[in-house]
């Protein structure tokens, strides 16, 4: 993991769609951040079974819904003798997620963009010509449909691999399309309820869904349960830094 040290930077995009607006500036507390996305010999080694369609130990894992990343992190939690972050209803299928806790979650949207973004405020860390990505991410104009192993790309500049690219990754946080206009100023967690976000772009999508600021959400809850639907779909784990780091 990569220690991210916590600080303000300035959220969304006045070029971007009418969600990503209006700009604002956000400050967060320092975390860890998986410095790739999880890998599907990692998954299958804490979970028991791998739900990808296209099969290697160092690609990332795909074909994952929510609550089932969300599994995985308190797997990961009790692995380590760590606070689990998530507590649930598994009958219901209701996930609360304590930001207090020790142990594994996944990041919020602003936890995301702020690592994504590395200190940065243009389109890509790298810079806004989409031309680039080509050495930064996999997306589709280079990745032959499929998926890559992970940090085959070059890291942004606090040393995070695939952020823009391979596959979309789910964020803790519930979508508001208006929610910027009234977002907290510091450690925003979202509305309470809505549609699941995800954040970075994939293997199968535009450079401009690859973007820093890009939001996409899962509007069909039906979909969910049909893993098939999204093999474009993985994530990375985040877990809170202890006082003074």
């Amino acid at each position: 993991m990569v220690l991210i040290r916590g600080g303000s930077f300035t959220m969304g995009s006045d070029e971007g769609g009418g969600d990503e607006q209006p700009t604002h500036e956000v400050t967060v507390g320092s975390f860890y951040m998986d410095k790739y996305e999880v890998t599907q010999e990692a998954y299958e080694r804490l979970v028991g079974k791998n739900p990808s369609k296209r099969k290697g130990k160092d690609l990332p894992v795909e074909r994952v819904r929510w609550d089932d990343s969300a599994k995985f992190c308190n797997k990961r939690s009790a692995l380590e003798g760590l606070d689990p972050c998530y507590s649930s209803d598994e009958d219901e299928e209701v996930w609360e997620c304590s930001f207090e806790a020790s142990g594994y979650r996944l990041p919020t949207e602003a936890e995301w963009e702020y690592a994504c973004r590395a200190g940065t405020s243009t389109a890509y860390y790298f810079g806004g010509s989409e031309q680039a990505l080509t050495k930064h991410g996999w997306y589709s104009g280079n990745s032959r449909e499929r998926t890559h192993p992970v940090g085959r790309k070059s890291a942004n500049p606090w040393g995070l691999y695939d952020m823009h690219g391979n596959v979309w990754e789910w964020v803790n946080d519930f979508y508001d399309r208006s929610y910027y206009g009234q977002s907290p100023a510091r450690n925003p967690v979202g509305p309470k309820e809505g549609w699941r976000l995800m954040r970075g772009g994939s293997f199968q999508d535009s450079a401009d869904s690859c973007r820093s600021s890009y939001r996409k959400y899962n509007e069909d809850e039906e979909q969910a349960v049909v893993c098939a639907a999204y093999e474009h779909l993985g994530f990375r784990c985040v877990r809170a830094a202890k006082k003074g780091e």
